[in-house]
């Protein structure tokens, strides 16, 4: 009876083990790594330096 209790308890936490793994790495993924990536939403984000957009005097093309 008491090797079976034993081998009953130790499945059990094998199990559990398993289990908090498994929870461990669904928070890793969802909560951490995604903080990571984040870009601000602000107009900074878009800008964008080129000098062909700085342009004062626009070509004017004839046809």
């Amino acid at each position: 009876m008491c090797d079976t209790l034993k081998k009953i308890i130790k499945v059990v936490g094998i199990i559990a083990a398993v289990a908090a793994v498994a929870a461990g790495i669904y928070y890793v993924v969802t909560k951490v790594l995604p903080c990571k990536n984040k870009v601000e939403d602000d107009d900074q984000s878009d800008y964008v330096s080129c000098s062909c957009c700085d342009i004062d005097d626009p070509v004017q093309v004839e046809a």
